[in-house]
């Protein structure tokens, strides 16, 4: 691979030459990707890089305001970046140090993250396409009838909501609820609570991340609305752990009353 053949989501050019062997991830999900995929390329990633849990890289801050000073020492060949993610400023910095970024697009839904990801496998790392890649197109292929309207807050204090375009809206939809913001003009409106409750929602998505919502903290807030608690990490995380995802989401909204 010649260093002027890849090009990021954004259009940018990534000037590696060859597999990237010391890489930075800014990303908790790609983080994760990578290294189930190729694993023993990372050099650091974020606080926020939970998953693999046997990760064992110096960490590098979180991802909208990472350590560029560590990174750098690092001398990584590449870091991994996500346009929703990750400031600009910061992306320019490393570049301007010479060092190669490629930034994922944040992506409006689960076909469009597959695809980026099966880039940045195939074309950066340059190794076959992963078997749990292939199995999460599958299940993710067909989008399930209708069965509920939801509000899906992700912050509050102040509330803050998925509105269009987004990736974890696309996943709610393809396991069944639609998100009565998607038309929004804003990917991440900010309504008054006054203003969801007075919605036709029959149910309210409550993440555990980014915002940690609780049995305690969140359903409270929404008393006729059927409240559903999911994992952040299944909700908005691009990778491995789409196929868990697939059947953890759909049994909660099944199993919902």
């Amino acid at each position: 691979m010649r260093s002027t053949d890849l090009i990021d989501d954004l259009g940018e050019p990534v000037p590696v030459v060859g597999p990237p062997s010391r890489v930075v991830s800014l990303v908790p999900s790609l983080t994760e990707a990578v290294e189930v995929s190729a694993p023993g390329r990372l050099v650091g990633a974020t606080d926020y890089c939970t998953h693999p849990s046997s990760l064992d890289v110096p960490r590098v801050g979180g991802s909208k305001y990472p350590k560029l000073d560590q990174v750098l020492a690092l001398a990584p060949d590449l870091v991994l970046a996500n346009s929703e993610e990750n400031r600009p400023e910061d992306v320019q910095r490393l570049r301007a140090n010479g060092i190669p970024v490629f930034v994922m697009a944040a992506a409006a839904s689960v076909p469009a993250a597959l695809g980026s990801l099966r880039r940045v496998l195939t074309q950066v790392y340059d190794i076959a396409e992963p078997a749990w890649l292939v199995e999460a197109e599958e299940l993710w292929r067909e989008v399930a009838p209708v069965r509920f309207r939801a509000v899906v807050p992700v912050w509050r204090k102040p509330w803050i909501v998925l509105g269009r375009d987004t990736f974890a809206g696309d996943v709610l939809r393809r396991v069944g609820v639609a998100n009565l913001y998607d038309s929004a003009d804003e990917r991440y409106p900010r309504p008054a609570l006054a203003e969801l409750l007075a919605t036709d929602a029959d149910v309210v998505v409550l993440p555990d991340e980014p915002y940690e919502f609780t049995v305690d903290d969140g359903p409270g807030f929404f008393p006729d609305f059927r409240p559903l608690l999911v994992s952040g990490r299944y909700l908005t995380w691009y990778g491995p752990s789409l196929v868990d995802a697939h059947s953890a989401l759909t049994r909660a909204v099944e199993e919902l009353p």
